[in-house]
Order: structure tokens, then sequence, then C-alpha cells
């Protein structure tokens, strides 16, 4: 025998089957469609609020006044209706006006009445509405009642999107979605790093149809689904590759269990009773378990609901005839998963060679899909908010899941920073353990410094993995790049502290922010982004001086992390002595200010530039007096001499890092730094290649700032050379050039035992 609320929701479904059927507009349908709830509800008012231009809108109402129609407007978690819908869940209360969301609008008249309830109006899993009914009375609405309602909110989701009354960017369309870069914050579930193409797992099955023509024939449908479900879940358990003991086959064993549970099957057929179709019958018990799950907080009965709400998108993929998923149509790349969740057996159908990591909007560490990740070797991170709101199917995407990090659509730096910190973690027992300990001491004792290259707070690790001397340059950029806006004075502080504090008393050299050129910030607008050769433009230390509350922010926030310690601090793209100058006054502005206020600063603050606009060579006369060291920026100043964009393909590989001209350049700085008795650095990719390290040492360079992962290998260089015989034979080769350097240098390392990777 139906239940109450069977009856309740089939005599509001059949009212709401013509009112579909009519030629009338949308609006008259919603005008309609309150008037059929409140009467069948005996409620007094009765209102559906419509997603519009970002805000929630009164769009159809009996019992509140006429006049607020399209005129009453709440942002979404604002008031009772806005909270229904930022949080997607139901509101019950016997007395509006208690609950701390309430919010009261004059020109609606709702001041006669006390009770309320409300559901979310959902459409691909994203609220597009509110329908809500209210009382005289303060009184609480039944269950069988909020039943009714959200059966409803459910048929109603259909005609409001078939009547297009909704703002797009709720159906979730790709082009709504910003296609910039983005960094996602989650929770860290299983560890590891990886690469790969974002693949979704299974769109959700939209429902087009809900009120059923033909209720027989609907139960009929989900019997068959049933039956073809359960087959697929005996298949999987008898199939899967950790055998038939262990955690994991019991975790697959309960999965099976509730695919035979006859509750759930009861559930769907008292939706089918009540006029649905088979689909949207599982969607609504679907949703009901989704509320259900927010409302326990039992870890492990949630991982129960998890368990029904994966296997409901199994059976409706089934009974709708969407039977695929990324698993069954093959993933053609390395792939990365993104859903909602998972369920454990829907995990075991990827192929395991090209999944290379998963992404969650939930999860949690004791989650059945996470110990099976686990035991496959897959990193994933789990709670990430709108990740399926921010990604787009075929964007590249790198998981960090040791941070608990997803880089979308990364730029050239932080994909850079990441590829390096991926191969430290992938070779450092390899390569790096035999020289981790050991020190870069040329065969006739010269002490070289070997420095790594860093941008964010994870890279500091490589310092202590590879053994590396010092962060000869931290780029302070990378945290403005992987921020959706521009990051707070406080926020700077308490990375660059974080940095200081983990580097354990080694150096530290904080380049100012570089941003400009590939390195476009799309909430800071640049000139340079519409130019058409922006790495010669407005970019690095010329920006930051223009905008100088950019860099005077920064500044004092290195000041106030290195507070009680020596601090280095480098300026990029310098140009003229001037721009030194100027960068450097403004950091003792800074410096003066905190003083002044009496605050804690660092016993010494040292000054450096770095040199890759050839035109500062011709200045160094100038500069040198007024630097505490000098960093050599190769990979810019290599461009700038060969007046060769290094982006370009064609010109990439075209000149040579071991080319007479840039050596001869670089020994010419190098003779005047020495004479002013300025330290010098290399920072850049040359000094990471063995060959080219062996030539800068040949140069009479110390220091060499370069990727974690090339640390091993330039050690082993430095080690096995002899610097007394390395420097004359530079010399004399960049005196009388031979026809080919890089074969030369080649030639004499090979013959004097020098270790070239």
């Amino acid at each position: 025998m139906p239940t109450p609320s069977v009856n309740s929701a089939r005599e509001i479904l059949t009212g709401l089957h013509d009112v579909m059927a009519s030629r009338t507009g949308a609006q008259a349908k919603l005008n309609k469609v309150v008037k059929i709830i409140a009467e069948a509800m005996s409620s007094e008012v009765c209102s559906i609020y419509l997603l519009r231009d970002g805000a929630l809108e009164l769009f159809a109402t009996l019992g509140l006044n006429q006049s607020a129609v399209h005129v009453t407007r709440l942002a979404m978690g604002e008031g009772l209706v806005g909270t229904i819908a930022e949080d997607v869940s139901v509101l019950n209360l016997d007395e509006a006006s208690h609950h701390p969301e309430f919010a009261y609008r004059p020109e609606t008249g709702e001041e006669l009445f006390h009770s309320f309830a409300g559901v979310p109006i959902v459409r691909n899993e994203r609220a597009i509405g509110v329908l809500c009914v209210q009382h005289a009375d303060p009184r609480p609405y039944d269950d069988v009642e909020i039943e009714a309602l959200q059966t409803v909110a459910m048929v109603l989701s259909e005609l409001i999107s078939g009547a297009k009354l909704v703002d797009k960017t709720t159906t979730g369309t790709a082009a709504s979605r910003d296609s910039g870069m983005a960094r996602l914050q989650g929770f860290r579930l299983v560890t590891g790093m990886a690469k790969g193409i974002a693949v979704f797992h299974q769109p959700r099955v939209m429902i087009e149809h809900t009120v059923a023509e033909d209720t027989e024939a609907e139960r009929h449908r989900v019997y068959s689904a049933f039956r073809k479900m359960r087959q697929q879940i005996e298949a999987m358990t008898a199939g899967a590759e950790f055998g038939t003991a262990g955690e994991h086959h019991e975790i697959l064993q309960t999965y099976k269990m509730f695919a035979y549970d006859e509750g759930w099957s009861r559930r769907i057929n008292e939706a089918i009773d009540s006029g649905l179709t088979a689909e949207a019958a599982i969607e609504r018990v679907r949703q009901r378990t989704q509320t259900r799950m927010r409302e326990i907080d039992d870890p492990l009965l949630q991982e129960r609901m998890h368990d029904l709400d994966d296997l409901s998108n199994r059976l409706l993929r089934i009974v709708s005839g969407h039977l695929g998923t990324a698993a069954q149509s093959g993933l053609r790349e390395d792939a990365i998963l993104i859903a909602r969740n998972l369920g454990p057996a829907e995990l075991l159908e990827y192929d395991r060679r090209r999944l290379k990591g998963v992404i969650l909007e939930e999860g949690s560490l004791t989650a059945h899909v996470t110990i099976v990740a686990r035991a496959m070797g897959v990193p994933v991170v789990g709670r990430v908010r709108d990740v399926r709101r921010t990604v787009l199917e075929g964007d590249e995407l790198l998981i960090d899941g040791d941070e608990a990090v997803v880089h979308v659509r990364p730029t050239g730096p932080v994909e850079q920073a990441f590829e390096a910190k991926l191969l430290v973690k992938q070779k450092q027992r390899a390569e790096f353990a035999a020289m981790k300990s050991l020190p870069a001491i040329t065969l006739d004792g010269e002490r070289m410094t070997v420095a790594i290259n860093a941008g964010l707070r994870d890279d500091v690790e490589a310092l202590h993995l590879t053994g590396a001397d010092a962060i000869g340059l931290f780029r302070t950029e990378f945290q403005f790049l992987v921020s959706a806006t521009l990051p707070r004075r406080e926020s700077q502080q308490r990375l660059y502290k974080a940095v200081l504090e983990a580097a354990g008393g080694k150096l530290v050299v904080f380049r100012t922010i570089d941003i400009g050129g590939d390195k476009a910030l799309p909430y800071l607008h640049s000139e340079g982004q519409e130019e058409e050769n922006p790495a010669m433009g407005w970019r690095a230390l010329r920006l930051s001086l223009d905008r100088s509350a950019l860099m005077k922010s920064q500044a004092r926030a290195l000041l106030e992390a290195g507070a009680g310690r020596e601090i280095h601090i480098m300026f990029p793209m310098v140009s003229e002595p001037w721009e030194f100058d100027d960068a450097r006054a403004l950091v003792e502005e800074q410096r003066q200010w905190l003083l002044d206020k009496k605050k804690r600063l660092p016993t010494k603050v040292n000054y450096g530039a770095m040199l890759e606009v050839p035109a500062l060579a011709e200045m160094l006369d100038v500069l040198l007096p007024k630097l505490d060291f000098l960093s050599i920026g190769t990979n810019d100043l290599t461009q700038f001499l060969f007046a060769a964009d290094r982006a370009h393909p064609k010109l990439a590989e075209r000149y040579d890092w071991l080319s007479p001209a840039i050596l001869r350049f670089l020994r010419r700085v190098m003779r005047e730094a020495r004479a002013q008795k300025v330290p010098v650095a290399v920072c850049g990719e040359m000094g990471g290649r063995t060959l080219e390290a062996m030539a800068l040492i040949g140069l009479g360079i110390r220091r060499l700032s370069i990727t974690p992962a090339a640390v091993g290998s330039i050690k082993a260089m430095v080690r096995s050379v002899d610097r007394s015989k390395l420097m004359p034979m530079v010399d004399a080769m960049l005196d009388r050039p031979p026809p080919d350097m890089r074969a030369a240098l080649a030639s004499w390392a090979r013959d004097n035992g020098v270790v070239i990777g």
C-alpha cells in the first residue's frame, strides 16, 4: 500500500503533468505550479525562486505579495532561500525568523507566516532554484511533506531547464568556466605525484523526463537494470586483482551486499509509485541519500552512504542506456580521473597503466576507494571543491598528492617547478644518495657552491634531499602565479618565513617578483600582455618599480620574514644602475618604516642584481660597488645576446650555451666582478648541464644555482675536475676559439676523466 508521501507526491505530479503538457508560457506554468502545490499540501504559501544573473529571484508565488515577483532577489548563501541553494540542502523550520540566516524582505509580506520548508531545485548536481512553502502556524512540516516537495522539485527542474529560465552557468557548460591556470587545494588521500589529462569518470546522466506515462513499464525497466548491475558487480568482485583475502576483498564484498539491498530497491519502487520515471525515481532516492550523508557524523556510516550513492550512479547509467564510463571507452593517454566520488569497483575498471591520478570532490582517508587506490599506487587528492566547475575535459593537470594540490592548465614556470620536484622524487635514491653528503670540492681542493632554484614552499625539501648548499634563487612570483587573487602581504610573509625556517640556516636568495612576458597574471593587468615582444617589455623590475605598492608590500613581507636573520634580496632584469638604486631605496624605505615602528628587523640585508640584460655589463664599474652579490641569469641573457626568442620552436636549439660569444661575455663579467671582489653566481639551465657547468667553472665561477634534479650530476662533475688545469685551458680556447667549442670541451673532459652526464 502506498505511503502518505507517495499519495502527496502523486496528487501533485498528476496536476504537474497537465501543466507541463499545456501550450502556455513558462511563467504561466510556474504560476499554476505554485497553486497546485499549495492546494495539495494545504499550505498558505508556495514560492519558487530561480537562479538568474547570479542571484535567486522570486519567480512565482501563491500567498506572498505578487508585487514582489521578479523584484525580491537573494544572493547565494543569503537568507533561508540562499542557504538552501548554496548548501543544496533542505530546511524545515517551525519558526523561520529564529534561524540565524533568516533575512526579512518587507516587500513580500511574509511576516504573517511562521513555519517554513524549502528544498533545492537541482540540475546537474547544482541548485538552480528553491521551492518553498510557508504556513501561518508555527509547526514543522512532516517528513512525508518534505518528501513530496523534493519529488516535485525534481520535476520542476526539467520544466525550468527546458524553458531556459536560469543562468547558463548552472549547467556547467565549458564556456562558462575559466580557461586560465588555477590551483586547487584539497585533502591528501594517497600520496604521490602525477601528470596527465583531465578525464571525467562519468558526466551525470541528465534526466529529461521525470513524469511517468506507464508506471508498470517504468518498474520493469528498473528491475531489468538491477539484474544487469548485479551481474556487473559479480564479475568485478570475481575478477579483482587483489585476490580473495585482505581488506580490499572485504570492501568489495560490502559493496556487493549493497547491490542486493532490498530496502534500496523498495524505495525506488515507491518513487515510481508516486508517478516518476525510472530515471527520476533512482535520482530521487540518490538525492535523499546525499541529504542523509550530510547529516551523518559517523565516518563509517558515511562510507556506507557513499557506496549506495556509487551504485545509484551505476544503476542510473544502465537504466538510461548511458552505459559507458571513461573506463569503458578506454583511456587513450595518461589520465587524471575526476569524479564527485568513486566506488572501489569503479576504480578497478580503469587501466592502471594509463590511470595516473584521481581527483575527488569528496572522499576521506577511510573511504573504500582510497584504500583500493593506495593498493594500486595511484595518488588521490580529495575534497577538491568546484573541481568540475574549474576543470575542462582534456585539460592538463598536475597532482601533488603529498601536498594535496592540483594545478589546472599550469603555466610554464609552475610546470617546470613540478617537473623538478617530480624528478627529485623519482631519482633521489638512485642518483643523489651517493652525492648527498659529499661537498662539491674539485680535485685541486676548491670548494664550489651548488645551490638549487626553488619557487614553492615544497621545493625546499629538495635542498635536504639533494644535499645542496643553498637556495640560490627563490622565485617569489610562483606564489602569485598559483593564486587566484593578489596574495596579501601576510600571506607572502608566511611563505618567506616558512622557506627560511625549512632551509635550516642555509642561504636563501629571494628574487623579487618577476612577472610579465610568459608569466602574466590574470588579476593584474599588464600592458605587456598586448605587446608583440613581451619578453623585452614591461616586466620584472620595470613592472615592480611602476607598481610600487606591489613591491613595497613584498619588501615588507621579506623584511618581516627575515627578522633576526641575515637575508638576501635580488632584483631581476636590472637594465641600468639607477633601477637597482630605486629598488634598493624602496626596500630601505620599508626597512626604516619597520624600524620606526620598533619592529624586529633582519640582522643584515644583502642586495644583489641579476645580470640578464646585456646593457648592464657596460655599467658594471658603476653597479658593482653597490652590490653584495651578482647573479647571471643565463636563460634570458642568451636570448637577448642572440636576439633569439627562447620560446620560439625554430630557435630553441639554434644557439649554443657554449658559444664563444656567450663564454667571452661571461669571462668579461667575471673579470670585472673579481676585481671588485663581488661574488658571482650563475642561475639557469646552463649551470645545470655538466659540460656547460664545467666551462663556467673554467671561467672562475664558483657558485651555481640549478634545478634540484641536476645537483647529483653537477656534484659528480665538480669532484672529478681539476680547476687549476681547467681554467687556463678555457682561457686559451676563448682567446683562439676552436671551430666547435662544445666538441673541444667534451674532448678535454674525456681526456681528463671528468664525469660528464
